[in-house]
């Protein structure tokens, strides 16, 4: 295989699942919670073609990753009208922190999922390529679920953490924050594109978010190492 289609590759898989169980898990809560938007407009499913915006899923992150830069992406949000909510504003927070929890609970699948490929070909000298495949794919799911799971966190909008935020600020405060998701995509171009440009120091995905990435990922790579019986 070609080694860019298989770098390219392993990743966008792990990204398409990682990313389709985030949103996925904003609208099951949010269904939990009283608001059964994303069920009527039929988005609580697993099936990708639903979910996958091919710039933010598929074109941006495989471009970042031959640039070798951090990758990150974005798949079609999954609807939820607040206003349905049983207790709009703790039910927003749930909702918004559902999406990094299935996150870290997915990285935690991928790490004993490698873990058991590493035991159960640790005797082949040389493994074969789609042995190599699987495990690439895996090692990016762990490391993809938990960059997005923190990524997201940041307290700014649109990001799941803007909604936490929005929730513990005082009514007022709140409502004057809320207005800043009209602008969110604007946002995200000054926070990760422009700023790094003008200020690499100022990079928050390389200052802020990668150190707790990087100690979370070996944390869960002793995981696998002990479910391989390393």
């Amino acid at each position: 295989m070609n080694d860019t289609l298989f770098q390219v590759a392993a990743l966008v898989i792990p990204l398409i699942i990682a990313i389709v169980f985030h949103e996925v898990a904003h609208g099951w809560t949010a269904r939990a919670l009283g608001d059964p938007t994303a069920a009527q407009l039929g988005r609580l499913t697993l099936n990708p073609v639903k979910h996958v915006d091919p710039f933010g899923t598929i074109i941006l992150p495989g471009m970042l990753k031959l640039a070798g830069l951090p990758v990150f992406g974005w798949a079609k949000p999954v609807p939820v009208v607040k206003g349905r909510l049983r207790n709009p504003r703790r039910d927003m927070m749930i909702v918004a922190a559902a999406g990094p929890g299935s996150n870290l609970v997915m990285a935690l699948i991928g790490a004993v999922a490698l873990g058991l490929v590493m035991r159960g070909f640790a005797a082949e000298a040389e493994p074969s390529l789609a042995v190599s495949f699987l495990a690439a794919n895996l090692f990016n799911f762990i490391l993809l679920n938990i960059f997005l799971a923190l990524f997201n966190l940041l307290p700014i909008p649109p990001f799941d953490g803007g909604h936490i935020v929005e929730g513990l600020l005082p009514p007022q405060a709140a409502r004057q924050y809320a207005a800043m998701h009209s602008k969110a995509l604007l946002i995200m171009i000054l926070l990760l594109v422009v700023l790094p440009w003008i200020a690499p120091s100022l990079n928050v995905v390389s200052w802020l978010v990668l150190p707790p990435v990087e100690w979370l990922t070996d944390h869960y790579l002793k995981i696998a190492q002990a479910v391989a019986g390393k």
